[in-house]
């Protein structure tokens, strides 16, 4: 036998190499209920309207369960309000939206409720001062990988952070014109995260990497505010070629 005919034959026996999965190929979410911690504040409600209308089942979460209630009311299109606790527990994806000085202690105080929970932190860790916005370095890196670290039996991904409120919460407006930015360690996770930013119209999640990469993706809010003061903007952003 010659060389050629027992290469062929090696590639003959050789098991054949699976497709490569499409990276638009994603998840069903429709069935998964969401929560949503910080939900009485302006980027919390803007999304949990966003995803409602969409036709998500969400649930605001709050540290007084009855501000909870009252925004959930005023949200509509069925979303329910609880305290932080009740929320994380009854749901299947909880996004944090709480401001970034109670970020720790949100998440320490709910590490029960939101073990076995994928946590989508949507904190901008940021400092202001009279020439505007500047981003803060948290120890761990990020405010995603702080809640990495607090949450040792939750699986944490990253997302939302550059969407305006102004534009989430506005009834007028159908379509967010944008793209989100999603970071986590697992690719099920990740593409659970981009399939739920692509149930709003006019949005959709593209996958930005791992953890370690979420200080970059937080600080450029920074820059958007400064966009969105010189223009008079609600800026977003899209990612080309992709």
């Amino acid at each position: 036998m010659t060389s050629t005919d027992s290469a062929d034959s090696a590639a003959q026996k050789a098991p054949a190499k699976a497709p490569a999965k499409d990276p638009w190929d994603l998840p069903d979410v429709s069935g998964l209920v969401v929560g949503v911690l910080g939900g009485t504040g302006p980027q919390g409600k803007g999304l949990a309207y966003r995803l409602a209308k969409a036709g998500q089942k969400v649930i605001v979460g709050s540290r007084a369960a009855e501000r909870a209630v009252a925004a959930a009311e005023e949200i509509g299109h069925g979303v329910e309000g609880a305290d932080n606790a009740e929320t994380a527990r009854r749901s299947d994806v909880v996004i944090v939206a709480v401001p970034w000085d109670g970020h720790a202690k949100t998440l320490e105080s709910l590490r029960t409720e939101l073990s076995g929970k994928l946590v989508v932190d949507c904190v901008n860790p940021l400092g202001f001062d009279k020439k505007g916005a500047y981003a803060l370095k948290p120890e761990e890196g990020s405010a995603a990988e702080q809640a990495a670290a607090l949450l040792p039996d939750s699986r944490v991904a990253a997302a939302f952070h550059h969407l305006s409120a102004v534009l989430l919460q506005d009834p007028e407006i159908d379509e967010i014109d944008t793209d989100v930015m999603v970071l986590g360690e697992e690719r099920a996770d990740v593409e659970i995260v981009q399939a739920l930013a692509g149930r709003i119209p006019g949005m959709r999640g593209v996958f930005a990497g791992r953890l370690r990469n979420a200080h970059q993706v937080e600080s450029l809010v920074a820059n958007l505010i400064s966009v969105n003061r010189r223009y008079k903007a609600h800026a977003g952003l899209r990612v080309t070629d992709v």
